[in-house]
C-alpha cells in the first residue's frame, strides 16, 4: 500500500509544499473517538491527538479532524503522535447534530461516492432515500443506492421496490444486493476504484458492516442478528470508521442514522428535487411558497398527478426543516457576537477599576 491507495493526491501535496509542512509526516484519520484519533500512513497506524494550540484556537467542529481527514503529524514515542494540521477537505458530508439546535455532525470527509444502503425488509422508506440523497448533494459527492437483503422478499416485490425509487429518483444507480448470496457484490466491486473513497450511509441494521465484511472477505466489522420480534436491527458499528480495501478503494463505515436532519446550505435540496424547482419556474409569483398560491404551478402538476405527492411532502417537509436550521445557526450567531460584546466591555471595566 502507497499513500495513492489512502486517496492521497497532487493537490494535497501542493498544499503541504506551499504550507511548509514538510518536516510532519502524512497520515490520514481512520477512526475519532473523543478526540483522540488513529491516524494511517502505509505503513503504520498512530495513535494521536491535537497538539494544544490546535485544540485551543479551533473555532468549531470543522477545526477538528473527522474520519477520512488528512493531517500533519508528528511522532513523539513509538505508536503516539501529534496532529498539528488538517490539509484542506475535497467534500464534508453532513448532517444536523442529534439534540443540539443550529449545530452539525460531520459524517465523514473527503468523500468520492456515498453508498446508501437501505434493506428492503424493514423501515424501507423512499423519502429517507431522498434525505440522505440531499446531504449527498449538498456535499458534491456522487450518490450510489444498495438495496440490501433481497433474498428475503420475491422478486416481484423487489421489482415493485425498484420501480418506486426510480419514478421518485432519477439518474442515480439502484444496485439489489444479498450478502448471504453473494447477489449483487459484483456490481458493487466494479464501483470500486484504487485511490477513491466511499462512504456508506444508512439505518442500522441494513448490512452495512456485513457488505465491508463481504468486500474484504475478512469479518473486519461486528455484526448482529435481527430481532425476529421487532424486525430491527441491533446497533453494532458505534464509530466511524475508515477500512482499506486491497484493491486500492477507501470504504468509511458509520454507526446507523435514524435521525438525517437537514443544514443544507448549497443547493441539496434543489439537486434532489429539481423536477419540483422546473416546474416551479413556471409559477405566476417569483417568491412561491408552494402551498397555497393561485397560479401555482407545482400545485398544477400535484393536482393533474404529473407531481409525485409524497415527494412533494417530502421537499415540503426538508424545507421547513432547512429554513429552521438556518435560522437557529443566525440565532447562535448573535447570542456569540453579544457575549463577545459583553466580555470585552467587562474587560475594559476592569482595566479602568485597577487603575
Amino acid at each position: 500500500m502507497d499513500y495513492q491507495h489512502l486517496g492521497y493526491t497532487d493537490s494535497l501535496e501542493k498544499y503541504r509544499n506551499e504550507q511548509g509542512l514538510e518536516g510532519f509526516e502524512i497520515g490520514r484519520v481512520m477512526l475519532e473517538h473523543k478526540e483522540r484519533y488513529v491516524v494511517q500512513t502505509p505503513t503504520t497506524e498512530y495513535d494521536a491527538e491535537l497538539v494544544g494550540i490546535l485544540r485551543f484556537t479551533a473555532r468549531d467542529r470543522y477545526d477538528f479532524p473527522a474520519v477520512g481527514d488528512w493531517v500533519a503529524f508528528s511522532e513523539y514515542d513509538e505508536g503516539k503522535a501529534l496532529i498539528h494540521a488538517v490539509y484542506p477537505r475535497s467534500s464534508i458530508i453532513e448532517r444536523q447534530a442529534v439534540g443540539t439546535s443550529g449545530q452539525v455532525q460531520i459524517i465523514a470527509t473527503n468523500i468520492d461516492y456515498a453508498l446508501i444502503v437501505q434493506a428492503v425488509n424493514r423501515d424501507f422508506s423512499i423519502n429517507r432515500l431522498e434525505r440522505y440523497l440531499t446531504i449527498c448533494n449538498a456535499s458534491g459527492v456522487e450518490a450510489v443506492i444498495i438495496l440490501s437483503k433481497i433474498d428475503l422478499i420475491e422478486d416481484a416485490e423487489l421489482e415493485s421496490m425498484l420501480s418506486q425509487i426510480r419514478d421518485r429518483i432519477k439518474d442515480i444507480p439502484v444496485l439489489p444486493l444479498s450478502n448471504p448470496a453473494q447477489t449483487g457484490l459484483d456490481s458493487v466491486r466494479k464501483l470500486i476504484q484504487s485511490g477513491k473513497t466511499y462512504c456508506l450511509l444508512g439505518s442500522s441494521g441494513v448490512g452495512k458492516s456485513t457488505l465491508i465484511n463481504s468486500l474484504t472477505g475478512k469479518e473486519l466489522m461486528e455484526t448482529a442478528a435481527i430481532s425476529e420480534s421487532v424486525d430491527r436491527g441491533k446497533h453494532i458499528t458505534s464509530h466511524r470508521e475508515l477500512v482499506v480495501l486491497e484493491e486500492g478503494g477507501i470504504i468509511i463505515d458509520n454507526p446507523g442514522m435514524r435521525e438525517v436532519g437537514i443544514t443544507d446550505s448549497s443547493g441539496g435540496l434543489e439537486m434532489t428535487f429539481d423536477a419540483i424547482l422546473k416546474l416551479a419556474e413556471d409559477c405566476k409569483y417569483k417568491d412561491c411558497t408552494h402551498t397555497s398560491e393561485a397560479g401555482c404551478a407545482v400545485l398544477e402538476a400535484l393536482d393533474t398527478g404529473v407531481l409525485d405527492a409524497a415527494s412533494y411532502e417530502n421537499y415540503q417537509k426538508m424545507e421547513k426543516e432547512k429554513a429552521f436550521f438556518e435560522s437557529t445557526v443566525e440565532e447562535k450567531k448573535k447570542k456569540d457576537k453579544d457575549l463577545g460584546k459583553l466580555i470585552k466591555h467587562y474587560k475594559k471595566v476592569r482595566k479602568k477599576d485597577k487603575y
